[in-house]
């Protein structure tokens, strides 16, 4: 298994825990925006929408940089892919366990089958 940074990892899942971040790193994932465009579908200050883009920074989910006196922002996706990783194993972990309540299931389906059958032929 990976080794994982786990400061990085909660930082991460941190800023994903908020509705506000997860829109807009998707609203970055369609190209850069300014803090003021960030802020406009929430009706939220320009303040607020600081902290929030912040604490996506120290995730190291987005970029900020300065052109003049405007702040613009890009996604920066790989601490993402880490926890995409991350989240594999578990994946992997609940598909093994569904697989086998599936596999259980089908054979009780095919042994009450079987009695159903048995009591046709009477």
């Amino acid at each position: 298994m990976v080794e994982y940074n786990a400061h990085q990892l909660d930082t991460v899942f941190h800023a994903l825990g908020d509705a506000t971040r997860r829109r807009m790193l998707r609203d970055l994932s369609a190209g850069e925006r300014t803090v003021s465009q960030l802020a406009e579908p929430f009706a939220m200050s320009l303040a607020a929408a600081s902290k929030h883009i912040k604490t996506l920074e120290n995730a190291g989910l987005i970029r900020r940089e300065v052109r003049g006196r405007t702040h613009m922002c890009r996604l920066a996706a790989s601490p993402l892919a880490s926890a995409h990783e991350w989240l594999a194993f578990y994946r992997k972990y609940w598909t093994e366990r569904l697989d086998g309540l599936e596999a259980l299931l089908r054979a009780e389906d095919g042994e009450e089958a079987k009695k159903t059958d048995k009591g046709d032929d009477r």
